[in-house]
């Protein structure tokens, strides 16, 4: 094989805004790269597990390992190369990650870092037959909530959902946990060759987006577990909430697309019952925080809502982005919280630099 290098770039993403819960997922413009080279005639006499360096800089730096076979995204990268018959790394793969996106904080990292590795074992194993389809398949097997993982994978606005897989698809599930995912979900590698996903397990369809609206994401300094976010929602839902949910997911992704935005539409169709209010005990002061400003009181506010599992809020907005956000930080000031913030604007999808 040749030298080869390239960049991988894959934005963050917010998922639900508002309504949304699981469906709805919207790429931003903050971006996880991988800086890759692949030297097989390098004359290092180093050798790697799998035949593959990592080294590391940004969020998280203290927490992430540099061991292939523990990192998620050499994992995940593993198991795209184990199911073409490909057991590792080519020779002197060097994968550097730039990561300003972070842990832990309702802007998908995990999910980010999950579409980076599929797009990594695509090229580095030269799979370019994979569609971008395809490799959405071999995410979901992974990570089986499509919302996040789509918009990195695709960019922009979109809406997602799940084909149901059959008795035998669900047992494979576990196959490549066990094959890319460290403890507790990993296990042993077996040495054989993981099954290929399902076709088709999910889809997309991009939305349109009016061009005025930015994202101010207002980042705390604290971390909210998925895993724990989720453990707070109910099992049932009244059937009220869920078509107040219903009704108001029928009319934002229309209200986003429309230029000029109608800032009234737009905050009422942002509003939920099905994850927010019961996330709360997570995030002092996200009622209030939620509730605070409408766009009759903030001149350029047109929604507000929890980013994905939280902490993060975001505000959608065409103006005063600065002042919108002060406002936000002062509220959670009042509970001793710290927060930072950015103005984002949507972002396309992940994509592949070839440098050589």
């Amino acid at each position: 094989m040749a030298s080869q290098s390239f960049v991988i770039r894959s934005p963050c993403s917010s998922a639900n805004i508002g309504p949304g819960f699981d469906v709805i997922g919207l790429a931003l413009s903050m971006f996880l790269e991988l800086h890759v080279t692949v030297d097989p005639p390098a004359s290092s006499t180093e050798n790697y597990p799998l035949n593959c360096k990592i080294t590391y800089e940004g969020e998280g730096e203290d927490e992430i390992s540099l061991d292939p076979e523990v990192n998620l995204i050499t994992r995940v990268a593993l198991y795209v190369l184990r199911c073409h018959d490909q057991r590792a790394f080519p020779k002197n793969t060097h994968v550097h990650v730039k990561n300003p996106i972070p842990l832990g904080r309702g802007l998908g990292s995990s999910g980010t870092a999950v579409v980076a590795g599929v797009m990594l074992g695509k090229e580095v194993g030269g799979l370019h037959h994979l569609t971008m389809e395809r490799l959405f398949d071999f995410i979901l097997m992974i990570e089986r909530h499509p919302d996040n993982v789509g918009a990195s994978l695709f960019g922009g606005f979109v809406g997602t959902y799940l084909k149901p897989l059959t008795p035998e698809d669900t047992a494979r599930v576990e196959i490549p946990l066990s094959e890319v995912l460290p403890a507790p979900q990993g296990g042993v590698d077996t040495g054989d060759r993981p099954p290929e996903p399902p076709v088709g397990i999910g889809h997309h369809i991009k939305f349109p987006w009016a061009g005025e609206i930015k994202a101010v994401a207002i980042i705390p300094e604290f971390e909210v577990p998925t895993a724990k976010a989720r453990q707070v929602l109910p099992a049932e839902y009244p059937r009220n909430d869920v078509t107040f949910n219903l009704q108001r997911i029928a009319l934002l992704p229309v209200a986003l697309g429309q230029s000029p935005p109608d800032p009234e539409l737009i905050y009422l169709a942002m509003q939920d019952k099905l994850h927010q209010p019961y996330r709360q005990t997570l995030i002092p002061g996200l009622t209030e925080i939620v509730e605070s400003m409408t766009p009759a009181t903030q001149p350029g506010l047109l929604g507000v809502c929890l980013s994905g599992a939280g902490p993060t809020i975001l505000a959608l907005a065409t103006s005063n982005f600065e002042e919108i956000a002060s406002r936000i930080i002062k509220k959670f000031e009042e509970n001793k919280i710290t927060c930072s913030w950015k103005v984002l604007e949507p972002a396309e999808g992940t994509t592949v630099v070839r440098t050589k």
